[in-house]
């Protein structure tokens, strides 16, 4: 069984997590360094480039948030091949043609040693741009893929759909609470942060809390109210124990009298919680017992299977709820739960390569983004062109160098850093784009020298 300890980076600080991958990744590997064998090719004269890019949006989406970046980086510093991982890929049949200096040698002493490029974990991209690029030894930047795919997919797709809970939520609060949803226990912490990333205010899962930093919170659950003979009694009990900071769950057995009950403590708790029913028409009924029982500061806080859609009709019917719980809608990203990232090799020993399989091109070269904006300091396009071209005028290059030669070149930035990125991009996106439903796309250009690129490259491969 494989040990999993939690960072305070959020990173899942295991060596084992080198295997956490496809096996054909390993038997690619395994390949590469065969060949360079037998063939005297060092590692040096074997560098291939690839990029981490999302080939379209998931439904109704019209902007994704890049997350996951400080994993990838933790993952790329850490890793190992350790005695016990290069013992069981030695006894795989399919390596027996493997010398067994890959097994003595090489796995032992193996650390990754690649240049990273990327976005801004926080910063707005669109499909067809690179937000991720790898550069190194065509077998270190090759087995990274699975394991990046997987924290940048996930989390991205989770920022990106709490991004759109947070443009309709305003400055309600909001709490992520998908925990027991989510698909296993480490995605439950990785959905709060990526949830925080996008603007939300806490979390119910703890790890993220202490590992993390996220505001963990949560209010009684109905087994607590049912263990006594009667509702009040579990509220008095929990009151007495929590005072203050008690939030009652008043909906196990009849909302409204629930609410009754609640208002014996005054101004004294902090809120009661609805979690079923027709949540627009109990907060308007609960809002009125509160109010004129005095109990006008109590909050009242609402879950069951929220989402942006849910969200909007309770704002728009004037629904005075002050905060909103959001789970499974989040955590599982249920309305389109697939992101379409991949990574893709662009350039192989200076020499720019493409895929062109039907549907499936990919742009050629090692690429930078750049981001305009308009007169009024929003976002106008961007401009997906080589590296080595000159910059366009009053553009923002979004790519930027983290790694160098396997090592941090920059200090990663914390998460509040993060989610104030976050929180001030959005402002300049344009309002058009933050619609729930498909909006225009986001212009995105190709430079001349990047579609000549292209163009000779699909004549040479027909």
């Amino acid at each position: 069984m494989v040990k999993m300890n939690v960072t305070n980076s959020g990173f899942i600080n295991d060596i084992n997590m080198i295997l956490a991958t496809d096996f054909y990744q390993l038997t690619m590997g395994a390949a590469y360094y065969q060949y360079n064998l037998e063939n005297n090719i060092n590692e040096t004269d074997d560098i291939a480039t690839f990029e981490l890019f999302i080939r379209k949006f998931p439904k109704n989406r019209n902007y994704l948030i890049f997350a996951g970046l400080e994993q990838a980086i933790q993952y790329l510093q850490n890793a190992r091949f350790t005695e016990r991982t290069i013992e069981f890929l030695r006894n795989k049949a399919v390596f027996k043609n493997i010398d067994s200096s890959y097994f003595d040698e090489y796995l032992p002493d193996f650390k990754f040693n690649v240049d990273v490029w990327a976005m801004r974990e926080g910063n707005f991209f669109f499909p067809n741009e690179p937000i991720m690029r790898v550069q190194g030894p065509m077998f270190h930047a090759q087995i990274v893929e699975t394991y990046l795919l997987n924290v940048i997919n996930y989390q991205t797709l989770v920022a990106s759909k709490a991004s759109r809970i947070k443009n309709i939520a305003q400055d309600k609060t909001l709490l992520e609470f998908g925990t027991r949803r989510s698909h296993g226990p480490l995605a439950g912490v990785y959905a709060a942060r990526a949830s925080y990333v996008a603007g939300f205010d806490g979390t119910s899962n703890v790890i993220a809390d202490l590992e993390l930093g996220i505001n963990s919170t949560g209010t009684m659950a109905h087994s607590f109210v049912q263990k006594f003979d009667n509702e009040s009694d579990s509220f008095d009990s929990y009151n007495i124990i929590y005072g203050e900071n008690s939030i009652l769950l008043i909906d196990t057995y009849d909302t409204e009298k629930g609410a009754e009950k609640s208002c014996k403590y005054g101004n004294k708790i902090r809120g009661v919680r609805i979690d079923s029913g027709d949540l627009i028409d109990h907060a308007k009924k609960v809002r009125k017992i509160l109010d004129e029982r005095g109990c006008e500061k109590v909050l009242i806080v609402a879950s069951s299977d929220l989402n942006e859609y849910k969200i909007k009709e309770i704002i728009d019917k004037k629904a005075p709820i002050d905060a909103f719980g959001v789970g499974t809608e989040l955590a599982t990203s249920r309305d389109d739960p697939t992101i379409s990232g991949v990574y893709k090799l662009i350039e192989y020993n200076n020499l720019p390569r493409i895929k062109i399989s039907e549907e499936k091109m990919t742009y050629p070269g090692i690429k930078q983004v750049y981001r305009i904006y308009n007169n009024n300091n929003m976002f106008k396009e961007d401009i997906l062109a080589l590296e080595n071209e000159s910059s366009p005028p009053n553009s923002e290059a979004l790519l930027i160098p983290i790694m160098k030669n396997g090592n941090l070149i920059i200090k990663l930035p914390t998460l509040d850093e993060i989610q104030q990125l976050y929180l001030d991009n959005i402002k300049k996106l344009p309002p058009s784009y933050k619609s729930l439903e498909e909006a225009q796309l986001f212009k995105l250009k190709i430079s001349e020298k990047l579609r000549e690129l292209t163009n000779s490259l699909i004549e040479k491969h027909p």
